[in-house]
């Protein structure tokens, strides 16, 4: 017998928050219920706590394979799980850069035996392989990424030709990375001849300014509203681009959708004084208005989803001087954390949080049989507790040994997680023997 019964579970789904048991067979929800009296080979009494739907972050960089110094598929699917991620969807600027579909097929066959969460893998364009990126299977791969700013490698798409054909020609969903790189190139010639080689770190968002982003934002958009394109535009960090998405049709029926990160919904300019490049970010985290723009954008539905860009370096990188510091941070471990602490200071309510971070990625992306709890999906969940989670480096599962939020104490502790019905973490242990399941998509 294979039955999991959890006992006593507060269930937070589809805006709904009720007391009940919920049964596990096969890595399946079997039967969700007030009590439940099947025999089972495992019962787990959860004493009323929290039990969601384990979260789909649609944008990370686990940075296998080639540039495993600064994580790697197993070391950072393994955060994602202690931090209630379950699914990801990882991107293309790996070394090197996936811009094939045999290059593409070989991270899925590493993440077959090295992922502890669900996965899926984007295919990566450039000015030059539209071919390649024409035969993207929709139903097996999440995404075609364009990098419409600085990238790594070969990976900036910058002539329009290009852009036009693919947005014209994909049917696969396109995401997009959008900063103006001839924008950035003039303020950073601009901050060198003020600072020379010391760039302040306050200089990033005037650098990485609200103008590169809306210029590039805004012209995909325009972009996909010629082509009728499916787009979504990743990391949104402004509040003058949330004007460009809109808010008055239901999820399933947009094709031009927007993602805000959790290190934007969070830090402001206000604390690069205080973190320096552990939040340097690619769009930069900008103004309080900014901030509070993009809160309001996530709960009038014109932002969609709230992801992480998970992007781990290695503190010798983070400690370098501005042009040379690499961009980005690892959060998966304390993403939903995060989140949940602006439910206890009444930011946003917990079954936004839930419908953010689960039901609408699983939506947008068409996933098949997750995002939810439901009968018949995939038993991908999370118990919460209230014990409380203190950020050192003592408890990271990062390969990189950091985090921005060190020192911070979320009120919330990821007790569990369930993997396709495998407890695949359980009060700071693992179960690292069950890898997790390649995500499929629906036409």
């Amino acid at each position: 017998m294979s039955r999991i019964v959890l006992r006593n579970a507060t269930i937070v789904n589809e805006g709904k928050k009720y007391v009940s048991d919920l049964s596990i067979e096969k890595g399946i929800i079997e039967r969700i219920a007030p009590i439940i009296t099947l025999p089972a080979s495992k019962e787990i009494n959860l004493e009323g706590n929290l039990l969601l739907p384990g979260c789909i972050d649609d944008q990370v960089h686990f940075r296998e394979p080639g540039l495993v110094a600064k994580g790697d598929i197993y070391t950072e699917s393994r955060a994602a799980v202690a931090g209630g991620i379950t699914s990801y969807m990882e991107m293309p600027n790996t070394v090197p850069n996936t811009l094939s579909q045999s290059l593409l097929a070989e991270k899925y066959a590493l993440a077959s035996q090295k992922s502890l969460a669900n996965y899926s893998f984007y295919m990566g364009a450039s000015n030059d392989n539209l071919e390649e990126v024409l035969k993207t299977d929709p139903k097996r791969v999440c995404g075609i990424k364009i990098f419409m700013g600085s990238s790594t490698g070969n990976m900036l798409v910058d002539r329009h030709s290009v852009l036009e054909k693919i947005f014209s020609s994909a049917s696969a969903l396109i995401a997009t990375h959008c900063e103006d790189e001839q924008t950035i190139l003039q303020n950073t010639k601009n901050a060198v001849e003020r600072f020379g080689e010391n760039i302040p770190l306050s200089m990033h968002p005037l650098i990485r300014d609200v103008e590169a982003c809306y210029l590039s934002s805004s012209f995909a958009v325009s972009l996909a509203k010629k082509t009728g394109a499916r787009l979504h535009v990743l990391h949104i960090s402004s509040a003058k681009e949330t004007a460009l998405f809109d808010n008055t049709l239901p999820l399933e029926q947009k094709k031009i959708t927007a993602e805000a990160c959790v290190h934007h919904l969070w830090f402001s300019d206000e604390n690069y004084a205080e973190k320096g490049s552990f939040i340097k970010w690619n769009p930069a985290i900008k103004t309080v208005s900014d901030r509070e723009a993009l809160w309001r954008a996530v709960l009038d539905n014109r932002i969609d989803v709230i992801a992480t860009d998970h992007a781990p370096h290695t503190l010798e990188e983070k400690r370098q001087p501005y042009l040379k510091c690499p961009s980005g941070g690892p959060l998966v471990q304390h993403a939903l954390l995060a989140m949940l602490e602006k439910v206890t200071s009444n930011t946003i309510d917990i079954t936004r949080v839930v419908e953010k971070m689960a039901h609408a990625p699983a939506v947008l992306f068409r996933v098949e049989n997750r995002g939810f709890i439901r009968e018949g999906y995939q038993a991908d969940l999370v118990e919460i507790d209230t014990l409380g989670t203190l950020v050192d480096r003592a408890s990271l599962h990062y390969k990189c040994g950091w985090s921005p939020f060190e020192g911070y104490t979320f009120k919330h502790r990821i007790k569990r997680t369930f993997v396709n019905g495998n407890l695949a973490f359980q009060n700071g242990a693992f179960c690292t023997e069950i890898p997790g399941e390649r995500l499929l998509f629906k036409a």
